[in-house]
């Protein structure tokens, strides 16, 4: 005959605790998520800033030379820009603006690439501001 083993009341029932492991599962996911959410916070944050103001500079070399015609007295002939000209001052400015609104270092250039399309847009090569952003860009893309 098989004896089976009842327990007595209140004696040896209980379980032992799962307590540590749910607290240890709790901050290994706390933890997990939050180094998840700071890598991907610091990835996407200024993610092609520095390639897009390196491309803008690029853009603006690519113009070409711009006209400078502050020097001239009473020359109002304003050149004929080619249709890709324009279409590279395009881009550098909106190359520079990604870049800065990616990182905010890059926002001087920006302003200075601005500068230089909207002289090159309006035609007026003889805006000394624009020739002054120009410099100011030109020399801002030798230090990228």
């Amino acid at each position: 005959m098989q004896q089976t083993l009842v327990p007595e009341a209140g004696v040896g029932t209980t379980e032992p605790s799962r307590r540590p492991q749910v607290l240890t599962a709790v901050a290994g996911f706390v933890i997990g998520g939050g180094v998840i959410g700071m890598l991907w916070a610091l990835s996407g944050v200024n993610a092609g800033a520095l390639e897009d103001a390196q491309d803008a500079c690029q853009a603006l070399a690519r113009v070409g030379t711009i006209p400078d015609t502050t020097d001239s007295h009473g020359d109002r002939t304003v050149p004929v820009l080619a249709p890709e000209i324009l279409h590279r001052m395009t881009a550098a400015r909106e190359l520079s603006a990604a870049a800065a609104a990616a990182n905010d270092t890059y926002r001087p250039l920006a302003e200075h690439i601005d500068g230089v399309s909207r002289m090159v847009f309006s035609l007026h090569f003889n805006e000394i501001s624009g020739q002054r952003h120009l410099a100011q860009a030109e020399q801002l893309c030798t230090q990228l």
